[in-house]
């Protein structure tokens, strides 16, 4: 089947053996690809209740049909495994340019399995694969390593590669490639790290074939045009990049605040999009194949790298109570370099800065590190250095926000669900993103479903963000649209202009395949199920499907959103039965046997 490489390859770095097998391409027709068919691999082959961190969990790197080829935003990959922030089944996208180069090299995806003795990276070049010693690499920042690697191989090959915080286990730890491309959420980075694996270099000389050039170029046009023409992926991404929502996320009362604390930072136009872009933006920073370029390289003092997103600017500069633009680019470079969640470090942070600010932090605890107190900039940029290092408190921030608020006495103060920390947006005032935040399969996040885009954006049409009615639907669909766009390939940001025919369409000239709209969703309907059922076989039951308490039992203090909280009590039954699922939120069989699972 064209699109597919056919081919996967296996890893054991225990036995220090490599092998390739041929990809079940039943499978890949169920599951289509990426992060479906790296939860199904997972699921066959990982025990649920493993530890995350053991030699008995495994790396799944994985791409879809479309990753490679010529159509818009071809250039995603996904690593999948158990998380060890969460206990979840982790799956953690990524763009740039590594993941085409795999399929190039002739793999549509790695399992890696085992624990090497000593640091290791993996060396591909097409059909040669060797295990390396990695020991002159171990403890270098992502930059440095890729830098090395490059002049050992070849400025051509891509690398994606831990940084200091992977190696430490930090269970906010990412995978980094292309240097400042992360796969960021989750913890994955520690799972690598806890392998001993270092980086995986790739260089292929190959190309992805298709099944219908003409189609696909018809096919290709007519969503270039919808991408082209949409006022948020041909205007507002291109121009000033994701963190163009600073400002619309801030003036609809909603832009989360010294660690939820409030909803609306009064500073917000000095941390925006438009900020960035007249002071600190360099250039644009596409990914492959990538006709929205939103990624921005931006360069402050003697710092110059990719970032900031959005949500990185949201997590160390609002949610922190810190307007200095400058510094939360600092501090994303540094979490580019240590390869820690640029989220979820900043969340932590924050966490960190309440717990100070309530006295459950002492002086004492900080040793000679900046005082955790809100607008501090050099607390973000220094605490984020410790935290990829494990440097004194560094360390206990570096396993994510629940834990450091566990070990202080005060849980209710991270802002999480399962354990991952939620991103820029207080959902008391967006009730169905509070629907998909609190059933969400990874735990706290916006790209699982994001309703963001007809609650504030009013695509693909406007939603009343207050009203309950009709939420939950509208989750679930958001939910299973967007699991199959991951496991196609492509970028989540093309939704905005493309529906589902669109996404059939090019699976179908690129596949040979004959899907239709409904197809394609329903697709992502099988995979949301099944990465519920590996969380319910690993013990994350649906109690878990739940907010912060501050979300839902204390109003937004002031603004836009005054008065809301989340109402999650009325929306949740309703979701369950949409899903399928019996009132405890477990999926019947009756649903299991109508997605083939």
């Amino acid at each position: 089947m064209s699109g597919y490489i056919g081919k996967i390859l296996r890893v054991d770095l225990s036995s220090k053996t490599v092998k390739t097998e041929d990809l079940d391409l039943k499978l890949a027709q169920k599951f289509i690809g990426g992060r479906g068919l790296g939860t199904k691999m997972l699921m066959d082959e990982v025990d649920p209740g493993v530890d995350a961190l053991s030699p008995d969990n495994k790396l799944i790197f994985m791409t879809g049909p479309l990753t490679g080829t010529n159509t818009p935003t071809g250039g995603r990959y996904m690593v999948i495994t158990k998380s060890p922030l969460t206990g979840t089944v982790a799956c953690s996208n990524s763009g740039g340019y590594w993941g085409p180069e795999l399929k190039f090299a002739g793999y549509d995806g790695i399992i890696i399995e085992g624990k090497a003795a000593a640091p290791v990276y993996i060396n591909i070049v097409d059909d040669k694969v060797e295990i390396r010693d990695a020991s002159h690499l171990w403890g270098k920042v992502v930059s440095e390593t890729t830098t090395v690697l490059e002049n050992e191989h070849g400025e051509k090959v891509k690398v994606a590669t831990i940084g200091p915080a992977g190696e430490n286990l930090s269970r906010i730890a990412a995978v980094m490639n292309d240097r400042g491309r992360a796969a960021g959420r989750s913890g994955v980075g520690a799972v690598m790290g806890s392998k001993n694996l270092k980086a995986i270099v790739v260089k292929g000389s190959g190309k992805v074939e298709v099944a219908d050039a003409d189609k696909l170029k018809e096919v290709f046009s007519v969503c270039m045009k919808k991408i082209k023409e949409n006022g948020v992926t041909g205007q507002g991404l291109p121009t000033y990049g994701t963190a163009v929502l600073v400002n619309i996320i801030n003036e609809n009362g909603v832009f989360p605040t010294n660690n939820f604390q409030q909803a609306t930072f009064d500073k917000a136009e000095e941390i925006s999009g438009e900020t960035l872009a007249e002071k600190y933006l360099k250039k644009k920073d596409p990914c492959f194949r990538c006709p929205i370029a939103c990624g921005r390289y931006c360069e402050v003092d003697d710092i110059k790298g990719a970032g900031p997103e959005y949500e990185t600017i949201w997590a160390f500069g609002s949610d922190c109570g810190v307007s200095d633009l400058g510094g939360v680019i600092k501090a994303n470079y540094w979490c580019n370099e240590m390869g820690v969640d640029t989220i979820s470090a900043g969340a932590t942070i924050a966490a960190a800065m309440e717990l100070y600010e309530k006295g459950y932090l002492k002086n004492e605890d900080l040793g000679d590190g900046p005082e955790l107190k809100w607008g501090n900039t050099d607390a973000i940029v220094e605490w984020t250095k410790r935290m990829g290092s494990a440097d004194g408190l560094g360390a206990k921030l570096a396993q994510g926000s629940y834990r450091l608020c566990e070990m202080f006495g005060a849980p209710e103060l991270s802002m999480t669900v399962k354990k991952q920390e939620l991103p820029a947006y207080d959902p008391r005032g967006i009730q169905g993103h509070g629907v998909q935040y609190a059933t969400s399969n990874r735990g706290g996040c916006h790209v699982r479903g994001y309703m963001i885009s007809p609650e504030i954006l009013g695509l693909p049409e406007k939603l009343d963000r207050f009203s309950l009615e009709g939420k939950p639907a509208w989750a679930k669909i958001f939910q299973d649209f967007t699991a199959a766009i991951d496991a196609s390939g492509l970028c989540l940001f093309t939704s905005f202009a493309m529906g589902a025919e669109d996404y059939a369409g090019l699976m179908n000239a690129v596949c040979g395949t004959k899907m239709t709209g409904e197809d394609f969703v329903q697709s992502g309907e099988r995979i949301w199920n099944l990465e519920k059922v590996y969380n319910l076989k690993a013990g994350i039951d649906s109690a878990q499907d739940t907010l912060p308490k501050r979300l839902l039992n204390e109003p937004i203090p002031e603004g836009p959103s005054k008065g809301w909280v989340h109402k999650l009590s009325e929306l949740l039954p309703i979701y369950y039965e949409l899903r399928g699922w019996d009132a405890n939120g477990i999926p019947t069989t009756d649903k299991l046997k109508e997605l083939g699972l």
